[in-house]
């Protein structure tokens, strides 16, 4: 199952990363990079880290001039993180390009990459509300509150995790076709984002 292989390596690079806590920390990702494991830690990775950036803009306190780098690190980051949900699209698109589709199959309203990406968010955010239902600062309600929370995200996880893998199986057998539209963003592209290209 895609999930559980997915969910392993999320979880592993998250805490990974909290070894140090650094968003500046170089990744050292364990995964030859001819493998899709290596794209999975390194999708998680970037997630884990822009997480901390949008911490870090989120400052009350922050300086304009801090904000701005901040925002632009993020744009950055949104960028990366849409070249990798490709790049694992691609490799499931190379994998399963022999499949011939039955007919009347369907296409899903979004690929096998951008639900995974889901997941990776997924279990970032259960990370996260597992952490506040320990905080020793925090008063009981809100220990119960993110209990509650956290009882959610761990549900959808059960649940997505059981759509990403019937929709894999679905392509496998042809009852889904597997297609892919690149994302086009306008905004880094200078020969797209008119304050880029007006400004030359």
């Amino acid at each position: 199952m895609i999930s559980d292989s997915a969910n392993r390596i999320f979880e592993a690079a998250i805490k990974d990363y909290h070894v140090h806590d650094e968003i500046d920390f170089p990744i050292q990702n364990p995964y030859p990079p001819e493998r899709i494991e290596h794209l999975l830690y390194l999708k998680c990775w970037i997630d884990t880290v822009q997480w901390h950036m949008e911490d870090e803009i989120r400052d009350p306190k922050i300086r304009p001039e801090d904000a701005l780098k901040w925002k632009r690190r993020i744009d950055q980051s949104n960028q990366d993180r849409t070249d990798t949900v490709e790049y694992i699209d691609s490799y499931f698109l190379n994998k399963y390009n022999n499949i011939n589709p039955k007919p009347g199959a369907k296409i899903n309203t979004e690929s096998l990459a951008w639900a995974i990406d889901r997941l990776s968010i997924l279990a970032l955010k259960i990370y996260h509300m597992r952490l506040e239902t320990l905080r020793e600062d925090a008063d009981r309600a809100h220990q119960d509150a993110c209990q509650a929370k956290l009882a959610v995200l761990t549900e959808q996880q059960k649940d997505l995790s059981t759509s990403i893998d019937e929709l894999l199986n679905d392509i496998m057998e042809g009852r889904k076709i597997m297609k892919v539209y690149k994302q086009m963003k306008m905004y880094n592209d200078p020969s797209l984002n008119p304050v880029l290209y007006s400004s030359k």
